[in-house]
């Protein structure tokens, strides 16, 4: 979702009035297609028993295990006939109106470009990597197909209600590092988890942070970090039940009700909380000294 501190104020150069770019597929680099290659091999082998079966499938029905960069074109084609997205470049992170527009109307919005060899286990900025491994095969899924679509929509809405950063972190602790149950077990499922090879053991395996049971007030008003591993992890029971609460709930009294409560700090658990793992916060307390 896009931060407004990275956002231009109209579309660069060669972009379209909704900021969309040509790919540009055949300019990239041998370089750039193996950088794919190496972020694709490690964390394929990674995530068999550790990702939700809905992003394993998605991963193979799209055939992104193919070499190199994945053609949107190809992607979209395959996408459009299961669940009616496709994929678009974009320059960058972009305004919320442009982000929210496009995936109401199914459309992705993706970075054309590729981090660097020596950029593997970290980039502030999202790439091809992160958007097309991370989200895409999601994507392939109907239910969380139609989440994300409906959470566009609801996008649409809160321009004009001042909610747009209770949304931002609804998005954040489900469709970039949300978890999931699945047959008694968790599963990753968000992006910035499953395109990253140390979160990928860290949120499942490490005893530092939180797993909460998801409640949608309760993630609406929780802090985030971007700069570093999660300390609270939101557990969806499943994706048929987030989109229903998604479409069942209305959002404008709950916005309001929300406004007159405290932000949640980071890793902080609260009465109605349901824990599934009180983590021991030691990765936080080691990086903070």
């Amino acid at each position: 979702m896009a931060q407004d501190t990275h956002v231009l104020a109209a579309p660069p150069e060669g972009a379209g009035a909704d900021w969309t770019i040509p790919q540009g597929w055949d300019r990239y680099t041998a370089e750039e297609h193996a950088t794919w290659d190496t972020l694709f091999a490690r964390q394929s082998k990674l995530l068999p028993g550790r990702a939700s079966e809905a992003y394993l499938r998605g991963l193979d029905v799209l055939k992104l295990s193919r070499p190199g960069i994945p053609d949107f074109e190809e992607l979209s084609d395959r996408l459009m006939k299961l669940t009616g997205w496709q994929v678009v470049a974009v320059p960058g992170l972009v305004p919320d109106d442009v982000f929210f527009d496009h995936m109401a109307n199914r459309r992705f919005v993706a970075g054309n470009f590729i981090r660097r060899p020596d950029q593997l286990d970290y980039l502030q900025e999202p790439d091809v990597f992160h958007d097309v491994f991370g989200h895409v095969p999601m994507l392939a899924d109907p239910v969380f197909a139609d989440y994300l679509a409906a959470y566009g929509r609801g996008g649409q809405r809160a321009l004009g209600m001042d909610a747009l950063k209770y949304l931002g972190r609804l998005y954040w602790y489900t469709v970039e590092f949300g978890l999931v149950r699945e047959d008694g077990d968790l599963r990753i499922y968000g992006a910035g988890i499953v395109s990253s090879y140390s979160e990928s053991r860290f949120a499942l395996e490490d005893p530092s942070p939180n797993r909460i049971g998801f409640d949608l007030a309760r993630v609406m008003r929780t802090e985030y970090r971007i700069d570093d591993f999660q300390q609270n992890y939101f557990v969806i029971p499943s994706y048929e039940e987030l989109l229903r609460t998604t479409l069942e709930t209305d959002f404008a009294p709950l916005y309001e009700e929300i406004k007159a409560l405290p932000d949640i700090p980071v890793a902080e658990i609260v009465p109605g909380d349901e824990v599934v793992t009180r983590g021991t916060q030691d990765y936080a307390k080691a990086k903070l000294g």
